[in-house]
């Protein structure tokens, strides 16, 4: 792996994309048009004819015109009228007039989809796109529960939602979509109930936050501490940026949705934004780092741990102010290639999300270097793209890191350990890339470029205007007189018939460096902290920096002294590297009186003091592997206190190897109150309609299951300041 000294150096000498081809760690792409507007490349990976578009651009650059050629003629392979998975309809095909996800990915997945129509596809393919939504949308099949339309989140952790829980993702695509009114509707119909039914089974009051699993990132161990390979409670329990953001993004278009239809609802949809907005800034923002944080503990505990499409969706959404979005791009490290989806990395990994590029990613962070108006990111994030493109000879999945190759050695560690040729998402950033990141074209159809003047030599060259003309609109950029500023702007802006003509203006505006010193990777994870009592003290043994109940308490080498109490703490240990660099927690040690309630329910106990208290089951869960299926468990647990109202904790037993403890919830009690807990049925992914034609699990075509081996209900007095 580089080191910060070459990575600096390699960015400052890396040879400049050429007008008709680029050379890249001693391979070349290069690019030929022909006069019927098709275009021929020559790349690593072969020959590739390129058939003419219905969309062109007219630059100096045959290879920048004739890539967006490509990403179109990829976008026409992937559009297909039937969809299949081995999972559903045992392999067989459905119909579907719609996208299919890439070369090796011949079904549709709800996160895929919806950012690749977010990226720009519902301008591209509106049909489509609309399609495609509807296929992931499905009505409630169970009996046993509300009905209601709901996107589906696709098999996955643990069983699926509520450990990944950003289905919300789909109505960030929904939204530029409303022009057909029946879909409108039922946007409207999936919206009402999604929010209700997220409120209700992922919503923390006490943090002000939606729990579940960072979006995209869904392959734990790469991201998540390595124990949670065998245990995803602590991701169920966990607070991700990206997911939060999205349920953010999902009701402000349910403020304007209701606004437009006069619903009484407008106002607590604003109100429940703007307060989620003040809670994301107050958890996941750290100072010292100047970013916002990928994911938090389920104690609220801060991670070590960032990502690109979470901190970008934070600059696009707003939810970042002006100086936190610009500190958090300029923050962000670079790598010669293109900018790594996860930092710190993994060492103990192999390639896929660690150590990667990922297109989609980078067009998103691209969106987010034009809002904050840094023009080195802006031109790093787009020649990335180019580039990625040029040499695969198509819209790859994902590259490694430090070379941008497809496929890297690296023993046990080589990778992508996955990959695909026109993926969805990766076409989507490029033709995004294209049209919003160069020529400057937004949702609302404004044309607002902000260009870095480094790229003026690659797309006009000598010439004085370059254009983009799509199926019904026409958009010219016209060179600046002078170029003594380092981005251009939108100066004079005139329309003619379909065609807008941009004179730009170049401007100086400040401009951090890419961040090429970051160090490469976290330290390793420590063991859990060994807790004894020793009279009125806990002893804490471990080495490295001790966290109890998510708030750092300090280093710890060797054995410290707390006080004891029978309220229940939980510890847990990280350990710091050289660079300052502090790994993932470690596993919990909770210590602290546990009372325990077994057999029939309804099972009653009575409060020893007052206060708050945590409860939690004990279970097993094999109804399908630990990786995939729609069976996580989730019941409501109902407390009836005397002297207290109601009460209700969501408790989630996602897929299990062995017997262990379920998600906690929190409820109140007086000293000496009787308490009755009563287990009702709760909601989980297999209930959906859809899921019928899943074939690969339980859960499925066999009918809906949200069952576990349930034992012994545990409760546990929390300290007074506890979440």
């Amino acid at each position: 792996m580089l080191t910060a000294t070459i990575l600096a150096a390699t960015l400052a000498t890396s040879p400049a994309i050429q007008a008709s081809q680029l050379d890249w760690h001693g391979q070349q792409a290069r690019i030929s048009a022909n006069a019927d507007g098709s275009y021929v490349l020559h790349s690593p990976a072969g020959e590739r004819r390129i058939p003419a578009p219905p969309a062109t651009v007219r630059t100096a650059s045959p290879l920048f015109d004739g890539l967006f050629a490509m990403a179109q003629d990829d976008l026409k392979l992937d559009s297909v009228e039937s969809i299949k998975d081995g999972a559903f309809d045992h392999g067989q095909a459905m119909p579907c007039h719609c996208f299919e996800t890439g070369q090796n990915w011949h079904y549709v997945w709800t996160r895929d989809l919806s950012y690749s129509v977010d990226l720009g596809l519902w301008r591209f393919d509106p049909a489509r796109s609309r399609n495609g939504l509807e296929f992931k949308l499905s009505g409630v099949r169970a009996s046993d529960v509300p009905h209601g339309l709901y996107p589906m989140q696709d098999t996955g952790s643990g069983g699926s939602w509520p450990i990944s829980t950003d289905r919300i993702v789909w109505f960030l695509a929904a939204r530029h979509l409303l022009d057909d009114k029946a879909f409108a509707d039922r946007v409207w119909q999936a919206l009402n109930d999604t929010l209700a039914q997220d409120r209700q089974y992922i919503f923390d009051p006490r943090l002000g936050l939606y729990r579940g699993e960072t979006s995209f990132l869904d392959w734990r161990q790469q991201t998540y501490p390595g124990w949670t390979a065998d245990d995803v409670v602590y991701i169920a329990q966990s607070f991700a940026l990206s997911t939060n953001v999205l349920q953010y993004e999902a009701l402000r278009l349910a403020a304007r949705m209701a606004e437009q239809r006069h619903d009484a609802r407008a106002a607590t949809y604003g109100r429940q934004a703007e307060a989620l907005k003040q809670a994301i800034n107050a958890r996941f923002w750290r100072a010292d780092r100047g970013m916002y944080m990928s994911y938090l503990g389920g104690d609220g505990q801060p991670v070590e741990a960032y990502d690109l499409l979470g901190l970008s969706l934070a600059v696009t959404s707003g939810v970042a102010d002006a100086g936190r979005a610009k500190s958090s791009l300029a923050h962000y490290p670079a790598w010669p290639a293109g900018s790594p989806v996860i930092w710190p990395e993994r060492a103990d990994q192999p390639i896929y999300h660690n150590r990667a590029i990922w297109p989609f990613v980078s067009a998103y962070a691209l969106r987010a270097a034009r809002i904050t108006r840094q023009p080195a990111r802006i031109a790093h994030e787009l020649q990335s793209l180019l580039r990625g493109a040029a040499l695969a000879g198509s819209n790859m999945e994902n590259y490694e890191l430090a070379t941008q190759a497809t496929h890297v050695d690296d023993g046990k560690l080589s990778g992508p350990v996955v990959d695909s040729p026109r993926q969805l998402w990766s076409v989507a950033g490029y033709l995004d890339m294209v049209t919003e990141g160069v020529f400057g074209l937004e949702d609302d159809g404004r044309v607002k470029p902000e260009l870095p003047a480094s790229l003026v030599p690659l797309l006009f060259g000598t010439h004085d205007r370059i254009r983009l003309q799509l199926p019904k609109r026409r958009i010219t950029l016209v060179r600046p007189a002078t170029l003594d500023g380092n981005l251009l702007v939108a100066g004079a802006t005139a329309r003619h018939g379909d065609e807008t003509v941009v004179t730009l203006k170049a401007i100086r505006v400040p401009d951090a460096p890419l961040r090429t010193d970051a160090p490469t990777y976290a330290p390793p994870t420590p063991a859990a902290p060994a807790v004894t009592r020793d009279g009125a003290h806990w002893k804490v043994q471990g080495d490295g920096v001790l966290y109890v109940d998510g708030h750092r308490h300090g280093p710890i080498h060797g054995t410290l002294s707390l006080p004891w109490s029978p309220a229940q703490r939980c510890l847990s240990l990280t350990r710091v590297g050289q660079d300052g660099v502090e790994s993932l927690p470690s596993p919990a040690t909770c210590v602290g009186d546990v009372a325990q309630r077994q057999g029939d329910w309804p099972r009653t106990w009575t409060a020893p003091s007052s206060g708050r208290f945590r409860a939690w089951l004990d279970y097993a869960n094999d109804h399908g592997s630990i990786e995939t299926g729609v069976t996580a468990a989730v019941k409501r647990l109902r407390v009836d206190c005397a002297g207290s109202a109601p009460q209700e904790a969501i408790l989630v037993m996602p897929h299990s190897v062995r017997r262990q403890d379920s998600t906690t919830g929190t409820f109140a009690a007086q000293a000496g109150a009787r308490c009755t807990f009563a287990l009702e049925q709760g909601f989980n992914m297999s209930d959906l309609a859809h899921f019928a034609h899943y074939t690969s699990g339980v859960g499925g075509s066999g009918g809906p299951l949200n069952e576990a081996d349930i034992g012994a209900l545990h409760l546990a007095p929390l300290p007074p300041a506890s979440p």
